[in-house]
């Protein structure tokens, strides 16, 4: 039962050792900000991650040369069509354009308004805008449309074709979707456009995607590609998904070392705090002891006073590390992440409440400062009275 005249002598405890509970807090509030950041903005990246993953296609299907991708005949698509369980192939046609004055690579993807679309954003695209009227018209991706602004290309932007001819093309618009990894270093414009900036055959495409009737066959659908083109790279969504993790559990390396950094720092306070009492510190048990307190109290004197302490520090340094990821978007931490490129994703990480983050920075933090606090003061506690203020 919470005894609330232990609760007031604690606090009034803790009163009397301003400058040096203060500083505990302090220390206590930025590793529990350390950490719960570091976990949030991993739990956050990874989840934006795979979601992005799910809108790729379920089948993306390469023409290989020495081991190099190279452009691939669009005639194929009928031979894949022949594929029982194969509901559509859609040839693509992307590429990667260099914008020398910022150092930045910007994906250009053509689309056809009369296919079918792979993506939900395509299919927007295809819906909002008229073709016919954008016959040289692009839509940018908000880090695109950011580093030609920096640039003082704001309505337009001229693209240098593979023949060195200049190529103006204006800008329509910019996505809606523009807080996420996919859209961020994207333009999307009519597929006649890119074939003219790449110098691209419009018989050939880049790669082909493919669409199947039911989820659970796509992998027996790739083996027959494979089989039929046997010259072809055929790369499934869950081979796409599992190179993306690698990737993320790369980067988590770096999280992981700060966590143990972090994690170092908060046992060297664990292990200064358990190491002894000070001598005023002995002195004030030796006092409670003489006057008639039994080794119980003192104990519940020292667990009221260090929960206080750790409790305090806790919800300071969730609060802050809340405000600093989902408020100020992480900036530094996030960077370990997505690099420091012009054309970084400037996008927001996703607000998710996870009780088990909670709960595992709480088991961390709390009662290993609580143990770490009550030990040394039970071993003094223990003595006799006399012995403890001598």
């Amino acid at each position: 039962m919470i005894n609330l005249y232990f609760i007031e002598f604690a606090i009034n405890s803790l009163s009397r050792n301003k400058t040096k509970n203060i500083f505990i807090v302090v220390l206590l509030t930025v590793l529990i900000f350390l950490l719960s950041s570091i976990f949030q903005i991993s739990n956050g990246l990874k989840k934006e991650l795979l979601d992005t993953v799910e809108s790729l296609p379920q089948i993306t299907i390469q023409n290989l040369q020495g081991g190099r991708t190279i452009l691939i005949e669009q005639k194929s698509v009928d031979e894949l069509l022949q594929i029982n369980g194969i509901s559509s192939a859609i040839p693509r046609v992307w590429g990667y354009y260099y914008f020398a004055n910022k150092n930045s690579y910007f994906t250009l993807i053509g689309i056809d308004q009369f296919e079918e679309q792979y993506k939900d954003l395509h299919e927007d695209f295809t819906k909002k805008y008229d073709f016919d009227q954008m016959k040289h018209g692009m839509v940018v991706g908000s880090g695109v449309k950011k580093i030609l602004a920096q640039s003082y290309y704001t309505e337009y932007f001229n693209f240098i074709k593979t023949t060195g001819e200049i190529k103006k093309i204006s800008i329509v618009g910019k996505f809606d979707r523009d807080t996420t990894l996919e859209t961020n270093d994207v333009i999307l414009m009519p597929k006649e456009l890119v074939y003219e900036i790449f110098g691209i055959d419009p018989n050939l495409a880049t790669d082909i995607v493919v669409k199947v009737d039911k989820k659970e066959e796509i992998e027996t659908i790739a083996a027959k590609i494979k089989n039929l083109f046997p010259s072809y790279r055929v790369i499934t969504q869950e081979e796409l998904k599992r190179s993306y993790e690698e990737m993320f559990s790369y980067k988590s390396g770096v999280f992981l070392g700060l966590f143990l950094v972090v994690l170092a720092s908060f046992f060297m306070i664990i292990y200064d705090k358990s190491s002894g009492l000070n001598s005023e510190e002995k002195k004030e048990i030796g006092i409670l002891k003489a006057v008639g307190w039994s080794t119980n109290d003192i104990l519940k004197w020292k667990f009221y006073e260090s929960f206080v302490i750790a409790s305090a520090s806790y919800l300071f340094g969730f609060i802050l590390s809340f405000f600093y990821v989902y408020i100020l978007h992480a900036p530094l931490l996030k960077d370990l992440f997505l690099g420091s490129s012009d054309l970084k994703p400037e996008f927001a990480i996703p607000f998710s409440l996870d009780f088990s983050l909670l709960a595992m920075v709480f088991f961390i933090a709390i009662p290993l400062y609580i143990a770490a606090t009550i030990f040394p003061s039970w071993r003094v506690a223990v003595g006799e009275a006399d012995e403890v203020l001598r």
